[in-house]
């Protein structure tokens, strides 16, 4: 041979070799997601239910860190839609984020749509969702990514078994688009049946004598096990507690955080939450509790729908036995919003490898508020007054209130075409634009008093930052004026 071609036989050696490397630590996880509609009966009624491979929750997809993903997803359902990995960071990959209109069309109906991402620098739980419209209700599972190196490298001590826990919410309507339609007309009438615990009502509801299916999970003594905890209910926090045990916090939101314990997990719309569970109690049945709770007074009170499961020991002995009627937790007040407020107060990062360091150079500031403004009803002539229903309450970052953009393609690719294609997007203030004490509650009003919320404008909003700029956010809920 060559001497001339030993350095190009090394590299292409070792090229092959790290190839062989690669594949032999990572893997190609591939799913299909069929859409389609499957008639399901709770609550005396039948309800046509828009599914992922006919199952609610949908597949749950587990993985290893540094894993490629690959979900083709087939739509037969009569709606548009896409699906969203919440959480996933989608690293130089936002193709695959699946945000309609901002990165990607809609799926139409009878069309297919292939995803493709990594599951990089992270581990934990997360979860995938439909993003048209409010079908996330029951198009969604549970994402797992877990450590390269296996359960061993958990920060925490390794797990007897990992169990999903899916809070979510049963609603008795065909099109659940309804909602969404409503929503945009500021119209909030719609209100999921009941609460759900991986999909079962629970023996809470009961109709003509028929009692619902609760969710069990089967407990041997001195065991521990993670619960991964998500809220894929569409609007409610809720708190979860276990009657006779406690919760280890670890994780949330695919993040490690000291372990933490409390008998109270506050979970929002969206999160997750992994917590380990030790079955420490005395052999019995106890009652695990899900329940929204409810804004502050004088804002709409919704119907107080909890659900439960059962959690049993498998050895009876010495306990309440299979038919007893298991211990209740006792619940919180659904208005204790200090018991929210408490329990992410008291969650702290973990140090971890993968932890991410707090920048020291500041390039550009943001100061953005979070609040209430008012907003005229389309077509109404927007008259002030306490009795006038033409002015309605709508969520602002610095006082602009989100508005869906009306385009003919994604946002990403106008931008990818030509970054002044988005030009006409209204951008986001550093800063308020009037400054008051943003935390002073006297400031509030209280009852049906819309017409002292400061008026605000509906855009759709941008942020155009420098190329590897740091920037810090202060965010602060902002009362009115």
């Amino acid at each position: 041979m060559d001497s001339r071609s030993l350095p190009v036989a090394a590299t292409a050696a070792l090229i092959f070799f790290s190839v062989i490397a690669l594949s032999a630590g990572t893997a190609i996880v591939e799913h299909t997601f069929v859409v389609t509609q499957v008639t399901m009966t709770h609550l005396c009624k039948d309800t046509l239910v828009t599914v992922v491979n006919g199952q609610l929750p949908g597949p749950a997809i587990e993985v290893t860190e540094g894993d490629s993903i690959a979900v083709h997803v087939v739509n037969k359902s009569p709606f548009n839609l896409t699906i969203h990995w919440h959480g996933v960071r989608q690293l130089l990959n936002c193709w695959a984020d699946g945000v309609p209109m901002i990165t990607q069309r809609p799926i139409l109906p009878d069309h297919n749509f292939t995803y493709r991402f990594d599951a990089s620098g992270q581990e934990g739980t997360l979860w995938w969702h439909a993003h048209v419209p409010c079908l996330r209700a029951t198009i969604h599972g549970i994402l797992i990514i877990r450590p390269r190196h296996g359960a061993i490298s958990y920060p925490f001590p390794k797990p007897h078994k990992e169990i999903p826990i899916i809070i979510g919410e049963w609603w008795d309507l065909e099109d659940l688009g309804q909602v969404d339609r409503h929503l945009r007309h500021y119209v909030a009438d719609d209100y999921f049946k009941a609460s759900t615990i991986n999909a079962k009502l629970g023996d809470l509801y009961n109709c003509s004598g028929v009692v619902e299916e609760a969710y069990k999970l089967d407990l041997e003594p001195g065991k521990t096990y993670l619960l991964r905890v998500l809220n894929a209910a569409l609007f409610s926090e809720y708190y979860l507690k276990i009657a006779g045990h406690k919760f280890i916090v670890v994780a949330g939101d695919a993040n490690y955080v000291s372990p933490y314990t409390t008998d109270t997990i506050a979970i929002a719309p969206g999160q997750t939450f992994d917590a380990l569970v030790v079955a420490d109690a005395s052999p019995g049945r106890y009652y695990m509790v899900a329940m929204p709770n409810q804004p502050p007074k004088p804002d709409y009170q919704s119907p107080v729908l909890p659900t439960r499961g059962v959690l049993q020991y498998s050895n009876g002995a010495g306990g309440n036995q299979p038919g007893d009627v298991p211990m209740s937790p006792e619940m919180p007040d659904n208005h204790n919003h200090m018991l929210s407020f408490y329990f992410h107060g008291n969650l702290t990062s973990l140090h971890h490898p993968r932890h991410l360091p707090v920048p020291k150079r500041i390039d550009e500031r943001l100061f953005i508020t979070l609040g209430l403004g008012s907003v005229c009803r389309q077509g109404q002539s927007c008259e002030r007054g306490a009795e006038s229903d033409e002015v309605i309450v709508v969520a602002t970052m610095n006082n602009i209130s989100y508005e869906l953009p009306t385009v003919s393609r994604p946002l990403l690719e106008a931008h990818y075409q030509n970054p002044s294609n988005i030009d006409w997007l209204q951008e986001l203030p550093d800063v308020p634009p009037r400054v008051f004490n943003f935390t002073d509650n006297s400031l509030i009003p209280t009852g049906p008093k819309e017409e002292q919320l400061e008026p605000t404008s509906k855009a759709a909003l941008a942020r155009r930052f420098r190329g590897a700029a740091t920037m810090t956010w202060k965010g602060m809920w902002r009362s009115t004026t």
